[in-house]
């Protein structure tokens, strides 16, 4: 255990001063207690710049034991999986809470206090080292996001956040049995010491559906994607960034964690389908985008088909697809993040997310449109920018794979430049129904705030990624040598007990063979 436990500050940090707002009772003291939250959890997280390059190996770990009985631990660590997802959950806290600084009127308290509590839980699901405490954050994420869509969502908010709750629960039903299956297996609940057990094939089969249902649903893949568009348009903006950032990475940081290391030889054997339906995803996702009228349901589209290319990365099983995959998480989380804030600073203007009521921006919020098309670039992956690189990096693991998989990938990327140039040229050129009146301001320094470091991060990643490459491919190697190695050896079992019985069987049928003349 290090001497100072930083992820179990990050993780607890923001629970504590979820009970504190509850003294509170102005809002604009619950606001700014927020926002100083905010900026204590990012300090908190400053250890973490001490991560160690160059290996693969867990770090800032802390053990302690929980339930003797079930051999339970309190056990939390960070690689380079999952160390770039630690810091967008937390460098989102201070910004979710600008961008909703006017736009939550009503119940500020309780609002503020579900974004610290899905804060705490986030980062719990990234470093939790023992499967049960993974599925105790897991769960507990649940609970404040559903409370932000139902309590402060939009007309249609009840049925958005129950079809969110069931989909979830139907995936973590799986994922349980799933974990009660291995320990069962193995005799203990810490993740890496199920990695090191050998399952047999049959057991892989099983418990890898399991799993891959509930982080399919997570993602969302298509077809388990339908809670995501509904979810989104009736979300506050805080809300939807948080699904967009932090929640749909669980799904792709649940296939990397937990599939391909516990399951490998299954992983292997459904490897076709998952990038089949990855695909399917790419280019449906696109379609769907590019039908769109609602900018909210149009982005969230687009989700799906961004993690298409999440998902089709992972499991190529080579270097380039796995970086990809993983730099585009975080390239989506900052995009995708800063797109749902801009759709929701325009709608406190004009009232409406509607493309036709927004049209010819430029001509009265030109720092509005410089920030809305610098992410419109990102989105589709426009050289320069940071989604270029891990959508460049998919390709080509993509090519190195399958040339067939490749040119399916290819339109996927040209629809996503279709729908973000439509949307883009519509709100700068368009030409307006009528004049702005009013209120109808240019960006403020609040908004200025939240959108300038996610700008910063655009350009920085699209134009030098090796810090970003340097922290994700010592752990990235471990896992696919890992896997590459376990699976081989499951094939390698596999064919020898095919030898041994075959000449078994053949000697079986000449007897029989022999009786029937």
């Amino acid at each position: 255990m290090t001497s100072y436990p930083v992820l179990t500050s990050l993780i607890f940090f923001p629970l504590a001063m979820a009970l504190v707002l509850f003294l509170v009772r102005c809002d604009r003291a619950v606001r700014w207690l927020t926002l100083g939250a905010g900026f204590v959890e990012m300090f908190l997280a400053l250890p973490l710049l001490g991560f160690q390059l160059g290996t693969g190996e867990m770090q800032f770990v802390e053990q302690v034991p929980w339930v003797a009985r079930w051999n339970l631990q309190y056990y939390l660590a960070v690689d380079g999986i999952s160390l770039f997802m630690v810091v967008l959950t937390v460098a989102l806290l201070p910004l979710c809470t600008l961008c909703s600084w006017t736009y939550i009127s009503k119940r500020a308290k309780e609002f503020h206090v579900c974004l610290l509590m899905l804060t705490g839980a986030c980062v719990g699901v990234f470093v939790a080292m023992d499967f049960v405490l993974f599925y105790v954050f897991w769960e507990a994420m649940l609970i404040p996001m559903y409370l932000l869509i139902a309590v402060w969502g939009g007309p249609r908010r009840r049925y958005a956040s129950i079809k969110f709750f069931l989909y979830t629960m139907a995936g973590s039903t799986l994922l349980l049995v799933a974990i009660v299956a291995f320990y069962h297996q193995a005799g203990t609940f810490s993740i890496p010491d199920l990695m090191k057990t050998q399952y047999s094939f049959h057991f892989q089969f099983w418990a890898f559906l399991a799993m891959a249902l509930a982080f399919a649903i997570k993602c969302p893949m298509f077809p388990f994607h339908t809670w995501l568009p509904a979810a989104h348009v009736e979300a506050p903006a805080a809300g939807s960034v948080y699904l967009a950032s932090v929640l749909l990475k669980m799904g792709a940081y649940g296939f990397l964690r937990f599939c391909l290391p516990l399951t490998p030889a299954a992983s292997d054997y459904f490897a076709p389908m998952m990038i089949a339906i990855s695909l399917a995803s790419i280019i449906y996702g696109g379609l769907a985008a590019l039908g769109q009228h609602d900018m909210k349901k149009l982005i969230a589209y687009s989700s799906v088909g961004h993690m298409g290319f999440v998902t089709l990365g992972i499991f190529l099983f080579n270097s380039r697809g796995v970086e990809g995959a993983m730099l585009q998480m975080l390239n989506h989380g900052i995009t995708t993040g800063a797109l749902f804030m801009l759709v929701g600073a325009i709608y406190e203007r004009s009232h409406s997310r509607e493309i036709s009521d927004n049209l010819g921006l430029g001509k009265f919020l030109p720092i509005y449109m410089f920030f809305f098309g610098l992410f419109t670039l990102s989105s589709f992956g426009f050289p320069g920018t940071n989604s270029f690189v891990g959508e460049t990096l998919v390709l080509i693991g993509a090519f190195s794979s399958s040339y067939w998989v490749g040119a399916i990938a290819i339109p996927g990327a040209l629809i996503a430049a279709a729908y973000m140039l439509r949307l883009g040229l519509k709100l700068a050129w368009g030409q307006p129904s009528s004049v702005p009146q009013g209120h109808f301001w240019d960006l403020n320094m609040r908004e200025w705030l939240y959108l300038a470091p996610l700008a910063v991060f655009v350009l920085y990643i699209g134009l030098a990624p090796g810090i970003f490459l340097k922290v994700l491919d010592p752990s990235i190697d471990r896992l696919l040598e890992d896997f590459h190695a376990r699976s081989g050896e499951m094939y390698s079992e596999s064919t020898s007990l095919q030898d041994r019985v075959a000449p078994e069987l053949a000697q079986l049928v000449a007897s029989d063979e022999g009786e029937l003349r």
